[in-house]
């Protein structure tokens, strides 16, 4: 399944405004890097991948349109949540690009 490409898009627009992000084809997604870290991707259409610091899982798993961010038939990883972009309005959007971007960028670079 190809990645939702509109979605894709939407996350350009919030991310590139950020120095240092590179964009990369991944998982037949596509994720956006920041010193080497995964911030961000879109891996099926209208799931916003976004990179957490685990202790913070328990706490947004309470928010609404959010999940565990696992592959089919395998367990959750651990950092990383999935997001229903369809249902985020473009404050809330850009507030979960900025969570994964904020978390990649606490990371050593790599």
């Amino acid at each position: 399944m190809a990645y939702d490409e509109q979605l894709a898009e939407r996350i350009r627009g919030v991310i590139n405004a950020r120095p240092g992000v590179v964009e990369r084809k991944m998982f037949g997604g596509v994720g956006w890097m920041i010193n080497g870290n995964m911030a961000v991707g879109v891996m099926r259409r209208d799931k916003l991948c976004v990179r957490i610091d685990p202790e913070d899982t328990e706490a947004f798993l309470r928010e609404p349109h959010v999940s565990e961010f696992a592959r089919p038939g395998r367990k959750p990883m651990t950092g990383f949540l999935r997001v229903e972009a369809s249902e985020l309005d473009d404050e809330a959007f850009a507030r979960w690009v900025d969570i994964g971007a904020d978390r990649a960028l606490e990371l050593p670079p790599k």
